[in-house]
C-alpha cells in the first residue's frame, strides 16, 4: 500500500491551494475520485493499487482537508468544492471522466450532477459511483460528536480535538477496525497544518446539503448518467436505511451492498470494492 508520504510526495498543491495528483495513462479513460470527510485522497490509495492499471486516475483533497491548505476562518462550501474540482480537471486537461464519490464528496458530485443538468458542466460525465453518503440529507445521522461540532459549541470543541477523539469517532462509522496505524496515519493528514481547528466550519456541510436539497436529489435522481452504488449497510451515519430510498428514488441504478461492512467501503473491503468496480467496468 501507498504510504500517506508517499502519496503527498506523488502529487502537487495547486495555486489554489488544492492537493491533487493524476496517475497512471494519459490517455486511458479518467476516473475521478471525491474522498469524505474528515479523511482525505488518500483513502483511495488501496483501492486503486488494487483495482491495477488501466484508467488515469485524478484525485485532490478538498480545501481544508489533508495536503490541500486550510485557511482560518475560511467558509468552507461543497459549491466552492465543486468549483475546486472543476478547476482540477482544466489542470490536467480532463475533457471526460467517470465519477466515484463518497461521503462529503457524495454532495460534490451532487452539484456537479446539477451543473450538467444546467448546461453549465466543464467536462463530460461517463457514469457515477456512489459510496455511503448523504444523499438525501433527510436520512442523513450525523454521530454525536459531529452534532455538537456542528452547533454552538463547535469553535471551542474544535480546539479540543485530539487524535484519541478523531479516531473514537471513525471507529464508531467502521464496522472492520482500521487499527491504530492507520488510524494515526489519517490523523496526520486531517491535523496536517492545524486543520483539526477548522473542523466546525468543514462540518458546514450538513446544513449546506438541506439547503441545496431539491437541486441535489433532483439532480440524483433525474440524472440519466449509469448510476451505482457500493453500500456498508452497518454504518450509522448512511447506511442500510439508505437503501430503500436509493431502490425506490432510482429504480435502474445498479446497488451493491456488503455486507459487514460500515461508513468506508474502500478502507473497510479494499478487495470486494475492487471486485464490484472491476466487474462493472
Amino acid at each position: 500500500m501507498t504510504s500517506l508520504d508517499e502519496w503527498w510526495a506523488g502529487g502537487r498543491r495547486r495555486d489554489d491551494g488544492v492537493f491533487t495528483r493524476a496517475d497512471g495513462d494519459p490517455d486511458a479513460p479518467a476516473v475521478t475520485w471525491l474522498h469524505g470527510f474528515p479523511t482525505s485522497s488518500w483513502d483511495w490509495a488501496p483501492l486503486l493499487a488494487a483495482l491495477g492499471p488501466g484508467r488515469r486516475d485524478v484525485t485532490l483533497d478538498f480545501l481544508g482537508f489533508g495536503a490541500s491548505a486550510k485557511p482560518r476562518g475560511h467558509d468552507y462550501r461543497l459549491v466552492e468544492q465543486a468549483d475546486l474540482v472543476e478547476a482540477v480537471w482544466r489542470a490536467h486537461g480532463v475533457r471526460e471522466t467517470a465519477l466515484v464519490a463518497h461521503d462529503y464528496g457524495v454532495s460534490a458530485a451532487q452539484e456537479l450532477l446539477a451543473r450538467r443538468r444546467d448546461g453549465t458542466l466543464s467536462v463530460t460525465l461517463t457514469a457515477v459511483t456512489f459510496m455511503n453518503g448523504g444523499l438525501f440529507p433527510h436520512l442523513h445521522r450525523p454521530i454525536r460528536i459531529q452534532k455538537l461540532m456542528a452547533g454552538p459549541l463547535g469553535p471551542a470543541l474544535a480546539r479540543l480535538t485530539s487524535e484519541r477523539r478523531f479516531s473514537a469517532a471513525l471507529r464508531e462509522v467502521m464496522a472492520v477496525d482500521p487499527g491504530d496505524a492507520e488510524l494515526h496515519e489519517h490523523w496526520r493528514a486531517f491535523s496536517r497544518d492545524h486543520g483539526n481547528r477548522n473542523v466546525h466550519r468543514l462540518l458546514g456541510y450538513i446544513a449546506e446539503r438541506r439547503i441545496h436539497e431539491d437541486r441535489w436529489v433532483g439532480a440524483l435522481v433525474e440524472d440519466d448518467l449509469p448510476k451505482r452504488f457500493v453500500w456498508g449497510p452497518e454504518d450509522p451515519v448512511s447506511g442500510t436505511h439508505v437503501l430503500p430510498t436509493i431502490r425506490e428514488r432510482m429504480p435502474d441504478a445498479t446497488v451493491h451492498v456488503l455486507d459487514g461492512i460500515g461508513h468506508y467501503p474502500q478502507l473497510e473491503a479494499t478487495d470486494r470494492v475492487a471486485a464490484v468496480l472491476g466487474k462493472d467496468g
